[in-house]
């Protein structure tokens, strides 16, 4: 975490220069081998505390969520993608927002509107689309469901008669809010004020934390790393 707090986003790079700004709070700083060994080993435990300060927020009482995926890139060579260790994991996929095709995973979140997210996932976009990503991070990942009766924000990506009836299915009782798509008739009221607070928290992940910029070269590692 302080690895992520201070910005060094290169592993060597933080271990020549923690003894300096942390090396005092530690008995024995870790080797690089022994940094990524134990940082893999502690994904679950990471998770776990993750969820729970997420719970233990008091916007998370708040009936209202913020869905919206984003683009986790890896590489950009042909190479890249036939001997990548996350070969099947990730995949080409297109960014809407920014016009380019990337290959790397998908990241999916759900978040509150000051910012606190309790509930993410990872998908390959080559083979789930964002319907099936949201389907997917809701039904088979019950720590990420909202409570019933909670109204869900996305954009234009999870339109469709089956995506709302599945969100307002009795499993989940979601009501899904998003903009109207262009062969719609029926208008569709949208606060669009809340769509900015989505690209605030995706610029703040990405910008100031790094995470396009992690460095995970295998499944595990990049899970870890994006925890």
């Amino acid at each position: 975490m302080a690895q992520v707090l201070l910005r060094c986003d290169d592993e060597r790079h933080w271990l020549r220069v923690a003894p300096r700004l942390v090396g005092h709070l530690f008995p024995r700083l870790l080797a690089q081998s022994e940094y990524n060994s134990r940082l893999r080993q502690i994904a679950p435990l990471m998770e776990a505390a993750l969820r729970w300060l997420a719970d233990a927020t008091p916007a998370t009482a708040e009936q209202l969520r913020l869905m919206d995926a984003t683009p986790v890139p890896y590489g950009t060579s042909a190479v890249t993608a036939r001997r990548s260790g996350l070969f099947g994991y990730a995949g080409y996929g297109y960014c809407a927002s920014h016009s380019r095709w990337y290959w790397g995973c998908k990241l999916l979140l759900i978040r509150t509107c000051d910012g606190t997210v309790s509930g993410f996932s990872l998908a390959n976009p080559k083979l789930h689309g964002e319907r099936d990503h949201a389907r997917q991070t809701l039904e088979r990942q019950p720590a990420n469901r909202p409570a019933p009766g909670t109204a869900v924000v996305t954009d234009k990506g999870l339109s469709g008669q089956g995506t709302e009836d599945f969100f307002a299915s009795p499993d989940l009782g979601l009501t899904l809010i998003r903009p109207a798509c262009k062969d719609e008739k029926q208008p569709r009221p949208f606060p669009d004020w809340l769509r900015q607070r989505v690209e605030a928290a995706i610029w703040t992940l990405k910008s100031q934390l790094g995470l396009e910029r992690h460095g995970g070269r295998i499944p595990a590692g990049l899970w870890v790393r994006i925890i």
